[in-house]
């Protein structure tokens, strides 16, 4: 089988070989699963049992409906029936599970996605219609197979696998923690959208924008992930094969040149300390923070708990996951940000039309002050939790002074209810806010008057700076870190904190890219926040160059025209102050 290389736009670094698995937008989720020769029979029967028992259910609310007067609704599901009794269906997925030896489910799941695809093609309206019949019945097959919980979790997963799918939604994404997910790899997406924050996170290679590799990869290719150059290899060469493991061990020895200054502080050579924090997806994450020795959580993104459920998080469930961060941390920083919902992030509980979650319209704070009842919960579990820890608070998306004056309005009606109620927490506790608008960072002198810190989101900023949409591979070129009007912004916003006293800290994912990080510094950044992976690295970084230097850099970027000579400059100021990093970035 001959080799195909696609080029896509690089996500998360490392390298990753295995089976692929087409992740599609079907209501179901069903993953291959290896069987022996001797459990053939077995699945088989497995298979035949689900159909007896569908056909039970739907003769049952057949005879439901006939009983309630609603006959003639009830024939729809005649068709319903013949689905589950078309030899030539049940025979088909019968020859493939003594062919192939995977599980009925997958095998099942396969052969009713080429039935909608054929049906789905066909020019009679009504014969087009039945694809609906398919998939209800398809999805009633599989409920009894595998358990209705597990037709849409991808931790359900149990083989060690490769996703490939046109998108992942961050939704996909938080159901990602799962140690058999080895890399993934979209059609769509730019290199700071939701999938490759979590590819960071989950520390796993990806790649995104590759345009079509959902067409050209099949389930149970043989891959490789090189997240470092974007490239997807299906079946790949003996020898390409026999290259990547020697790439994946060279990988190995590199990362471990970091162990000897783990301990270390995040010190430039001429002594500017930044401090060096985590952000966090999601509550499992903080190990791994405390592993790769953070010195705080800088970002915990408390969407999650959101979404990939039928109803909303409780006060208390929030509150007994926030106080296991901080116990994780034992005394050191977390910060939480509030709910920051909409775009691409939308709760699955809440009957909402999807587009009115519009990146340049309602969301984020926004979405939370037109939800005071939602909102309040959440303060609530963040005050309570404050008793237990270093806790502090920042909202995202603010735009002006006047929407964190509606937001600490909120959270002083939460605090006086709490004190009400004799219940503890944080009365010093510290509420910062996320520059993430031009508007906020042309505000930033007001703001920083009622703020206690910021929080620079670069992600967003950029994004909205420049008005181009983040997870869009057709925009993937126009969306420029190093843009000189995003540089100003961030410039502006640091000077009108410091003539407060108010730290700045940078959480997008800028803070991830060793030469991004240096400019940073240079343009006085207090703090940095980043994938848990990335710590020790950019603490390499740190410590290797002086802040006089990274001054200059910046300095010297400010007076450029362009985000490309920008990311030149820094790229060449990397290679020249600590050039085992740019290496390892750029071979």
């Amino acid at each position: 089988m001959k080799e195909i290389v696609l080029k896509g736009v690089p996500a998360a670094p490392g390298i990753a070989s295995g089976l692929a698995f087409i992740l599609d937008k079907q209501e179901y989720l069903v993953t291959p699963r290896a069987i022996l020769e001797k459990e053939v029979p077995i699945e088989i029967a497995r298979f035949e049992e689900a159909l007896i028992h569908t056909r039970q259910e739907i003769i049952e609310i057949k005879k439901k409906m006939s009983n309630e007067l609603l006959g003639e609704h009830a024939q729809l599901f005649d068709a319903h029936l013949l689905v589950l009794e078309d030899r030539a269906l049940i025979e088909e997925v019968v020859k493939r599970i003594k062919k192939e030896h995977l599980g009925c489910e997958y095998i099942f799941s396969e052969v009713i996605k080429k039935y909608v695809k054929i049906f789905s093609k066909i020019e009679d309206e009504y014969l087009r219609e039945r694809v609906t019949d398919i998939n209800d019945v398809g999805r009633r097959v599989l409920k009894n197979l595998v358990g209705e919980h597990k037709l849409h979790d991808l931790n359900s997963i149990t083989e060690s696998l490769i996703i490939i799918s046109h998108d992942l939604s961050p939704s996909d994404t938080a159901s990602m923690y799962n140690q058999n997910i080895i890399a993934f790899a979209t059609d769509i997406g730019g290199r700071t959208s939701h999938t490759a924050i979590m590819a960071k996170t989950l520390g796993v290679p990806a790649i995104v924008g590759l345009k079509d590799a959902t067409l050209q990869v099949q389930n149970q290719d043989y891959l490789i992930v090189d997240g470092r150059k974007g490239l997807l290899i299906i079946n790949p060469a003996a020898e390409t094969i026999a290259f990547y493991e020697k790439e994946k061990n060279r990988m190995e020895e590199f990362r471990g040149q970091f162990q000897d200054i783990k301990n270390l502080p995040a010190e430039t050579t001429d002594g500017r300390r930044i401090q060096l924090y985590a952000n966090l997806e999601l509550e499992g994450e903080a190990s791994s923070a405390k592993i790769n020795f953070a010195e705080g959580i800088g970002l915990y993104r408390t969407e999650f708990f959101y979404m990939n459920r039928t109803d909303m998080p409780t006060e208390d469930e929030q509150f007994d996951a926030y106080k296991r961060v901080l116990g994780i941390m034992a005394g050191q920083i977390v910060t939480i940000r509030t709910l920051d919902l909409g775009g691409d992030k939308f709760i699955s509980s809440l009957q909402i039309p999807k587009e009115m979650y519009a990146y340049w319209g309602w969301r984020a704070i926004r979405f939370c002050l037109a939800c005071p009842d939602i909102f309040k919960t959440q303060l609530r579990a963040i005050l309570r939790a404050s008793h237990f820890g270093k806790l502090q608070i920042m909202y995202p998306m603010i735009s002006g002074p006047e929407d964190l004056r509606k937001a600490n309005a909120i959270l002083d009606e939460v605090r006086a209810s709490l004190r009400r109620e004799n219940i503890p927490f944080d009365e010093a506790l510290k509420v910062g806010i996320m520059i993430e608008v031009p508007s906020a960072a042309m505000t930033a002198d007001l703001l920083a008057k009622e703020a206690a810190f910021f929080s620079i989101g670069t992600n967003d900023l950029i994004q909205y700076t420049l008005a181009v949409d983040r997870v869009n591979e057709q925009t993937a070129d126009m969306y420029q870190p190093g843009h000189p009007g995003v540089l100003r912004l961030i410039k502006l916003t640091v000077d009108a904190a410091h003539a407060q006293g108010k730290e700045v800290s940078v959480c997008g994912e800028m803070a991830n890219e060793p030469h991004l990080a240096l400019l940073l510094i240079g343009l006085g950044v207090d703090c940095l926040s980043m994938s848990p992976l990335s710590i020790l690295q950019i603490k390499k970084m740190i410590r290797t160059v002086s802040f006089a230097n990274t001054q200059k850099v910046a300095n010297e970027a400010l007076q450029l025209s362009t985000g490309h000579e920008v990311e030149t400059l820094a790229q060449k100021a990397l290679k020249e102050f600590v050039p085992d990093l740019f290496n390892a970035k750029n071979e």
